[in-house]
């Protein structure tokens, strides 16, 4: 079975491209090949490469982001994807109010990091704490890849 996954934030230049290349790299070196991406909730930023200061600290620790693009959501993902996970609490709002009936499942990307006590991942956009999100991003992301037995 091939996974389908959503990360979601506001912009789509910081949290969710950032998962979504953490994630990538991390199954790759497991040896699994998933269908990933990802999308913002807001439009300010749709066709924009992810936010420099973003793309270098992920760089520094081998995650590339360059060729990526933001997007916004659309109706449509929740039926591309199996799950779609959001970068905080107004974002899964945000996209439980568009879900349709019977879509991809919604959960937070926190979800998958119990053991941080974090019930978000914070804005690096505002916080400027790059290397905290990408900290929180990669604990995430390997406690989603072993939920999901990968």
């Amino acid at each position: 079975m091939t996974h389908r996954i959503l990360f979601v934030c506001l912009g789509n230049i910081c949290r969710s491209p950032s998962a979504e290349a953490v994630v990538r790299k991390l199954a790759q070196d497991r040896g699994v090949a998933l269908e990933l991406d990802s999308a913002g909730t807001g439009d300010w930023h749709v066709g924009n490469p992810p936010y420099g200061p973003m793309q270098e600290a992920a760089a520094k620790r081998g995650y590339d982001l360059s060729t990526l693009r933001a997007r916004q959501v659309s109706v449509a993902d929740f039926g591309k994807f199996d799950l779609i996970l959001a970068m905080d609490g107004q974002n899964l709002s945000d996209l439980r109010r568009m879900a349709p009936p019977n879509g991809a499942e919604l959960r937070l990307m926190t979800d998958y990091a119990p053991h941080t006590g974090a019930d978000h991942v914070p804005d690096p956009y505002y916080t400027r704490d790059f290397d905290g999100a990408l900290d929180l991003i990669e604990t995430a992301a390997n406690g989603l890849l072993d939920q999901l037995g990968l």
